[in-house]
């Protein structure tokens, strides 16, 4: 019967080992997948200020038609 309790107590203590192993490695993750979401409403945000810049500069008034510079 002893053996049986220490057993099971043994048991248990690994479980609650990987359990905190578990623990730590899912909030590193978290924070890898929060930084990278993070980067990436950054750079949708970045590209949609580029296209905007480049639909300004594509629908623009045209080229000035000016005489050549003399010499």
């Amino acid at each position: 019967m002893a053996d049986d309790v220490e057993d099971l107590a043994r048991r248990v203590d690994a479980l609650e080992e990987r359990i905190a192993h578990q623990d730590l490695a899912l909030e590193a993750l978290n924070q890898t997948v929060v930084g990278q979401w993070t980067l990436i409403d950054a750079l949708r945000r970045e590209l949609a200020e580029l296209v905007d810049r480049l639909d300004d500069a594509v629908s623009g008034p045209g080229p000035v038609d000016r005489p050549p510079p003399h010499y």
